[in-house]
């Protein structure tokens, strides 16, 4: 079995460190813990995750986030893959910081990744894995929020919330959307 894990975020120096690349960061997390690098490829960073006996695509798309869909239609069709075998990993300014929801389907919720990946793959009908940024901004402030650096406190606690993510995305490969789903939407 096969998958693609794609983790929304904008590439470059300035982006590295803001709520909105939360997503690259999982992924950076996940091939750290596991000794795996990322190579450029087409569309983005790609690393190849091999975990009982399934392979994960990981990747890091450089199109910037409004663009997300291309390189995630790119790397689906490259992979010979349908999108329910796939997972995004998102930032989302609707959930408290570090709190995280697995979902089977949705709407961008004002995401523009999402939104993209959406228009692109014509379907709301994939899994995404949306990582708390809570909303601590003023209104019309939202951009400057996202594509701002963590707090310091932020920045400590992110390495332990992050470590259940990179659990969810063995979980989905191995026992499935559902079965994650329960396992770890009642833990945050």
């Amino acid at each position: 079995m096969k998958y693609l894990i794609a983790g929304l975020g904008n590439i470059g120096q300035e982006y590295k460190n803001t709520r909105h690349n939360i997503g690259f960061k999982i992924l950076d997390a996940l091939a750290e813990a596991s000794n795996i690098s990322f190579q450029d490829k087409r569309y983005g960073m790609v690393a190849e995750y091999p975990y009982k006996g399934r392979n994960f695509i990981l990747l890091k798309p450089s199109t910037y986030m409004n663009r997300s869909g291309l390189a995630i239609d790119y790397w689906l069709k490259k992979q010979k893959l349908n999108p329910e075998n796939m997972l995004i990993l998102t930032d989302d300014i609707a959930l408290p910081f570090g709190s995280i929801r697995l979902r089977p389907k949705g709407g961008d919720g004002g995401h523009n990744g999402l939104a993209s990946i959406i228009q692109v793959l014509g379907t709301t009908e994939f899994a995404r894995l949306r990582f708390g940024i809570g909303n601590d901004f003023f209104t019309g402030q939202q951009v400057d929020y996202v594509l701002s650096e963590w707090t310091e406190e932020e920045a400590k606690a992110l390495p332990e919330k992050i470590i259940p993510c990179t659990e969810i995305i063995q979980s989905f490969g191995t026992i499935g959307l559902e079965l994650t789903m329960t396992q770890f939407n009642r833990k945050s």
